[in-house]
């Protein structure tokens, strides 16, 4: 019986869920999930993985093992037959070998799919050739943690017209369904002169799980950083443009985290602009 425990968020929470199924895998054992990943997970997807029960979970001595962000050659022969993986992990070289299983785990409950065709067949109206691209523009704590502990940026403008011109120079005719946890800031500075751009729930704050369905039922994707747009990307399984090195090559970032395994091989990185960490003196 192994499990995976991480207190992260929805996409954080994503990551270990298929980490702990391609480990499982690898090792030869059965996956369980706890319920606090239950109930980040199943309100959105089809979850058929056995859900332990926290008074069973609380009897069993579990062997705790940390994974960090890439699969090594030890991930392969892990040892116990009661193993609680623990950490952050988010990279596809953990569970790439069963990929149709995870987008199967990862299946839209009908509700929430049918809630998000109504709106893309909306904003559709008669135009024939249209081509949807989910945009997730990740702000939030993001703003200073990126800068002050990581060295590194978010996404700024000159990146997203930069990856909007990649779409609309290739396809007929692009809309862009953008989500962000800073959707203010997007709304007032991302240039809407063309009005392709969309903003679902017209900048109300939109529950997470509804925003990332709306970006997987998308034909392509634009993600800046983080897990959340990761998986819209991975999800969609069109083409993914992404911001490429976007920490200093000293940053303390890149002692936990590879952009080779995060980001697919055939993604498209656009460099990030790190200029405004350059030291003045």
């Amino acid at each position: 019986m192994w499990t995976m425990y991480t207190n992260g968020r929805l996409g954080n929470q994503m990551g270990a869920f298929s980490t702990l199924l391609g480990l499982a895998n690898i090792n030869g054992y059965q996956p369980y999930i706890g319920q606090d990943m239950y109930d980040f997970l199943a309100p959105y997807f089809q979850i058929t993985i056995p859900l332990i029960h926290e008074a069973v979970s609380q009897k069993i001595h579990w062997k705790s093992y940390w994974v960090h962000d890439w699969i090594s050659p030890e991930h392969k022969t892990i040892k116990g037959k009661f193993v609680k993986l623990l950490g952050y992990p988010n990279s596809w070289t953990f569970y790439d070998h069963i990929t149709d299983e995870i987008r199967k785990q990862f299946t839209v409950h009908d509700f929430i799919k049918e809630k998000v065709n109504q709106y893309l067949l909306k904003i559709k109206g008669n135009r024939k050739n249209v081509t949807f691209v989910g945009v997730h523009v990740r702000r939030g704590d993001y703003l200073y943690t990126m800068p002050n502990t990581w060295k590194g940026v978010v996404a700024d403008l000159d990146y997203l017209e930069k990856a909007m011109k990649y779409f609309r120079e290739k396809y007929q005719d692009p809309i862009f369904i953008t989500t962000s946890d800073g959707l203010d800031w997007c709304k007032q500075n991302m240039n809407n002169s063309k009005g392709d751009i969309y903003f679902p729930g017209d900048g109300e704050s939109a529950d997470a799980g509804e925003d990332l369905a709306m970006l997987i039922h998308c034909n392509h994707t634009i993600m800046t950083i983080g897990t959340f747009g990761y998986w819209a990307g991975y999800l969609a399984g069109g083409e993914v443009i992404y911001l490429d090195k976007f920490v200093l090559p000293n940053s303390p970032f890149l002692e936990v985290f590879k952009y080779e395994a995060f980001y697919l091989p055939n993604w498209i990185g656009i460099p990030a602009n790190l200029s405004s960490l350059q030291n003045p003196r």
